[in-house]
């Protein structure tokens, strides 16, 4: 699994570099300050599909009745969703994540005095706690989609796979939906802008981790009203 990642994350880091082979700039972006972006997103991805992947597994606990000896174990019941899984394949999009981190900071000549590497390290695991609370907020609708296998966190999930590039090539609409409604750009193009301090206001990245604590509380706060319909599956 942790192959298979490194495999399907490098064919989109190809992807991009054969666009900036032939379009160097695109909207003022170079290609290592898109592999930077791109690097946010699969560090992200890792370390939620690492230590957060029994998630996709709700609509499956709530809709046969699994979620019962979870409710009456003394912990909570999102950690112990949370933590029932782990992603092998989180493994391989964190080595990668890194690798290519590390290579567009070579590259995109950025000066890295103490404090913007604090600040960096803080964005990053920023970024990923916004992919857990998101993950967790489109998978409680397990509670009010009644199927095992419900489809809607996967295609939230893919929605949120456009913030792997700078969200000022897209429409004013598709940019509100990353950054308000479904804040994904939370999690590479605003942290981003804030080390590389272009392409927004660096404010707006320095949200992040507040905007992770929000992704978390709503994730928690929707599982917890989502366990007042609950009913069991019967037999």
């Amino acid at each position: 699994m942790s192959v298979t990642a490194v495999i399907s994350q490098g064919i989109g880091v190809i992807f991009l570099w054969t666009i900036f082979r032939k379009i160097p700039l695109i909207n003022g972006w170079r290609f290592w300050d898109v592999v930077l972006i791109y690097s946010l997103v699969v560090i992200a991805e890792g370390l939620s599909q690492l230590f957060t992947q029994g998630i996709w597994n709700l609509s499956w606990v709530v809709n046969t009745g699994d979620l019962d000896p979870v409710l009456i174990r003394p912990y909570s019941p999102v950690l112990q969703i949370l933590s029932s899984q782990v992603g092998m394949n989180g493994l391989g999009n964190m080595a990668l994540g890194i690798g290519l981190l590390a290579a567009a900071v070579s590259h995109i000549g950025v000066s890295w005095p103490a404090w913007r590497v604090a600040l960096a390290i803080v964005l990053l695991i920023s970024a990923a706690l916004v992919k857990i609370g998101l993950n967790l907020v489109t998978s409680c609708s397990a509670f009010w989609l009644r199927t095992t296998y419900s489809m809607f966190p996967f295609s939230m999930h893919t929605l949120g796979e456009l913030t792997r590039f700078p969200l000022t090539i897209y429409s004013t609409a598709v940019r509100l939906v990353l950054s308000i409604v479904l804040p994904f750009a939370f999690m590479s193009f605003f942290p981003a802008t804030s080390v590389l301090g272009h392409g927004a206001p660096v404010w707006v990245g320095l949200l992040t981790p507040a905007v992770a604590a929000y992704c978390l509380f709503m994730g928690v706060w929707i599982f917890r009203l989502g366990l007042r319909r609950y009913e069991s599956a019967g037999h």
